[in-house]
């Protein structure tokens, strides 16, 4: 299929921010674009700012003058709904409200030509509904930008059960004209994006709820070891709670009270108190003039760095960490072993988080000075790891644990004996998440990962992730997960299962 012709009108109905960025994006691509609003001045408005954002461009270096005005010779404020008429794709981007959307498009299907596509940027409804009341429900598809949409790539191609084949391949294919990273996606509560990121917030509301550590630190924990841009607390404050919270209980509500999606009563109280973030200026952090940002939990002591480590075992332990240690400077050792793998370090025996409480492998070991460590991105770019202690273990055992990370130039957090840690169980949760979305047809497995890198700025695709960890540890650390909380929340998903019995990954 090819994009639509450069000569083909865009229509965007809806001057918010959304609206001005899709409008830009359109006349920066090279369509004549028609902006309108039903709020007085407001698409006028949307193309002054659109100018000013332009022309900063210019200054920036990012565009040149010609390509400026070029952009801004092709847009177009209409004064009516039927000044959308010419278009050959409208692009809706007004309130997430059912009932409206469809009077909408029920108006445009009556005023455009029979090959005109309508597109909405619905982020929550289903396009199968949008289009229950068209005559033409064929040309209806989801074409979700995010926010701002001139910087984000990704856009999320909706089809509902009526949408032509032709049509969200056009649509897929102008997203790629337009310098876009689309995917294709069914229409299904969340898409893609809005599910799948789900366990990003509720995982770490859930370590913070049972006091496991403080939301400082695992934001901290998420950024500096699991490569996250931010934290899921600043995130939560960014997007504000109010929004936060609702799109997930839209997405709970919609799968008929999953449990993987339950709502957190630690966000609601938030949101009850007005306490929506940066917008209201106190979230999980203040934003008030002068206060300064918590500090998360780190080892200040510099202990001593172990002369040597043995690796017991032949797998268990990521082989990154061990060329780090070498690299150190450290002696290590091999010692063979067919029941267990772990390093010792001195009193301490390091395992990577199983998903059970660190308490319980080691009672389950027979091993009392037993302490985990957190996933990370990468070992050696991580600046800091997280350690979480057996309840039996003993302060030397930890103060030997530190050292070694320490030893390696990282800082350390040590905190309370929580299942599955920080990244391990927030990464195994969002594989998860991503292999039931490809599991139930909404998409193939490299939509979830284009759409979690460049839709939200994941590190890395949560099911490339996967395959580096292993599916084999994934499906154990959620079972473990699930033992642990005795709660569905944790089952895994089926193809994770499939493939991890059949020992293949998702990328073959």
């Amino acid at each position: 299929m090819a994009a639509l012709a450069k000569t083909a009108a865009v229509g965007v109905l809806g001057a918010g921010t959304m609206g001005q960025g899709i409008a830009q994006i359109a006349a920066q691509a090279g369509h004549p674009v028609i902006l309108f609003d039903t709020k007085a001045g407001a698409a006028q408005q949307a193309l002054d700012n659109i100018k000013k954002l332009l022309l900063r461009s210019v200054e920036k270096g990012r565009i040149t003058s010609d390509q400026c005005d070029q952009a801004l010779s092709l847009l177009a404020v209409g004064d009516s709904l039927e000044d959308l008429a010419p278009a050959k794709l409208i692009v809706e981007v007004i309130i997430e409200d059912l009932g409206i959307k469809q009077q909408v498009f029920q108006k445009l299907e009556g005023m455009v030509t029979e090959d005109t596509i309508l597109a909405s940027n619905t982020s929550s409804l289903s396009i199968t509904a949008i289009g229950a009341t068209l005559k033409r429900p064929e040309n209806l598809v989801g074409m979700h930008f995010f926010n701002p949409a001139p910087l984000m790539k990704l856009v999320e191609v909706i089809s509902g059960l009526a949408t032509n084949k032709a049509v969200a391949d056009t649509i897929y294919d102008t997203a790629v004209a337009w310098g876009k990273k689309p995917v294709h996606a069914k229409s299904t509560p969340g898409f893609i994006v809005n599910r799948v990121a789900r366990p990003f917030y509720a995982e770490a509301l859930r370590i913070a709820t049972e006091n496991a550590a403080d939301v400082a630190t695992i934001d901290a924990v998420l950024r500096e070891s699991g490569g996250f841009r931010m934290g899921a607390f600043e995130l939560m404050d960014l997007i504000g709670h109010d929004v936060n919270y609702a799109v997930t209980n839209s997405v709970y509500n919609a799968y008929y009270n999953d449990q993987r999606f339950l709502p957190s009563l630690m966000q609601k109280e938030l949101v009850d108190g007005g306490f929506l973030g940066r917008k209201s200026g106190r979230g999980f952090y203040s934003y008030a003039e002068g206060t300064e940002k918590p500090a998360p939990v780190t080892i200040k002591t510099q202990l001593p760095a172990p002369k040597s480590v043995t690796l017991v075992g032949e797998a268990g332990i990521p082989t990154d960490l061990l060329t780090l240690i070498e690299e150190a400077g450290i002696s290590l050792h091999h010692k063979e072993s067919s029941e267990e793998n772990y390093l010792q370090v001195g009193d301490a025996t390091l395992m990577l988080t199983t998903g059970f409480m660190a308490t319980q492998q080691a009672e389950d070991s027979e091993i009392d000075d037993l302490i985990f460590f957190d996933l990370a991105l990468d070992y050696a770019k991580a600046t800091r790891i997280a350690l979480a202690p057996a309840d039996q273990a003993t302060e030397k055992a930890i103060e030997d644990a530190i050292g070694l990370f320490q030893a390696l130039g990282k800082k350390v957090t040590v905190m309370d004996d929580c299942p599955g840690m920080i990244v391990m169980r927030t990464i195994c949760m969002l594989a998860n998440e991503g292999a039931d979305a490809v599991n139930q047809g909404v998409c193939d497995v490299a939509a979830v990962d284009t759409a979690m890198c460049n839709g939200v700025n994941y590190p890395k695709g949560p099911l490339a992730w996967a395959d580096e960890i292993g599916l084999v540890t994934v499906m154990d650390v959620l079972d473990n997960l699930g033992l642990t909380y005795g709660e569905d929340r944790y089952r895994v998903s089926p193809l994770i299962q499939r493939y991890a019995y059949a020992r293949r990954d998702f990328y073959v």
